[in-house]
């Protein structure tokens, strides 16, 4: 069957014939119907310090994946042949498109244990991007920054995490902020349910926000931050746009801040996420593709050609 295959840092993913996965005891085998793209493919693809986390290749990546189970192996009782799912990617066998080939191909091998069912009525466009970006986006909000009713919250950058997490907050009752460079997006902010949305994070200053979750992760987004936080408040850094930020040590002490990173999620992030995206309290932009333009679609990820999430169609 046809696959993308990753072969190392800077180089063109590489059409490839690989054979189909046959299930193991536990696993089973999904024909894959939507596979996600994400900046952390285009990492992989640039940055040789991702090149630690693929010790086998070449590989097929991709790490948002969603299908039909078409085959079971032996000792398999949680899914049936037939069944509608999600593979969640923080899986006990190593992440699909790291550790083991991933979902730019037709048929995925995966732990029965690792699946998420998915509700009636939601597509695999929808679940496979649910899988990582909506359960990294709900995680850090509800999870990590630990979301009540009434919170006045912060999201930093309105792309393809930080419109599902702007969402999420919004729907379980928080007043949401929203601070994003891209003008062009502003109205989507709003119709999402944003309260207000500035272009600069310097602009929160003072201004007390229960939590801020940072989708960004540009440095001075996180610094800035904790001058618009309150005292206890807390600041999620989800985003990794640089390495590394110059912190006032100062406000951290006085306002006794919370900074706590934010590191994908669980099957149990995945699930609620699936279940908003069913009820339509969450709708993400999607751009959908073709499996033979992965490698363009990449591309347009990496020039910041996207607007949202990208996701590749794979099979009716």
């Amino acid at each position: 069957m046809k696959a993308w295959h990753f072969t190392t840092t800077n180089e063109p993913l590489v059409e490839a014939d690989i054979p189909e996965p046959t299930p193991g005891p536990g696993e089973v085998v999904l024909d894959i119907k939507a596979a996600g793209l994400c900046h952390s493919d285009v990492g992989a693809m640039t940055d040789p310090g991702w090149l630690a986390l693929i010790p086998h290749r070449p590989i097929v990546i991709g790490h948002e994946i969603a299908g039909v189970v078409a085959r079971v192996g032996e000792g398999v009782t949680e899914v049936a042949v037939g069944d509608r799912v999600g593979v969640c990617p923080t899986a006990s066998e190593g992440a699909p498109g790291y550790a083991r080939d991933g979902g730019f191909t037709y048929q995925h091998r995966v732990l029965a244990g690792d699946l998420v069912p998915m509700p009636e009525g939601l597509t695999f466009e929808l679940a496979a991007l649910g899988t990582d970006a909506g359960m990294t986006s709900y995680h850090a909000v509800m999870v990590q920054g630990g979301l009540r009713k009434g919170d006045k919250v912060g999201i930093i950058g309105f792309g393809g995490l930080g419109q599902v997490g702007a969402r999420v907050a919004v729907v379980n009752g928080a007043e949401v902020h929203v601070a994003e460079v891209n003008e062009a997006v502003w109205d989507r902010a709003r119709q999402a349910g944003a309260v207000s949305v500035v272009k600069d994070v310097a602009e929160w200053a003072g201004q007390d926000f229960d939590v801020i979750v940072d989708y960004a992760g540009f440095g001075t987004t996180t610094a800035d931050a904790v001058a618009a936080i309150r005292r206890d408040g807390r600041i999620v850094i989800v985003g990794m746009g640089r390495l590394e930020a110059t912190i006032s040590t100062r406000d951290v002490i006085l306002k006794q801040a919370t900074l706590i990173g934010s590191n994908g999620g669980t099957k149990e992030d995945v699930a609620a996420v699936y279940e908003l995206l069913a009820r339509g309290d969450i709708s993400p932009e999607v751009t959908v593709i073709g499996f033979d333009d992965i490698p363009r679609g990449l591309d347009d990820l990496r020039n910041h050609r996207v607007t949202g999430r990208v996701v590749a169609h794979i099979a009716d």
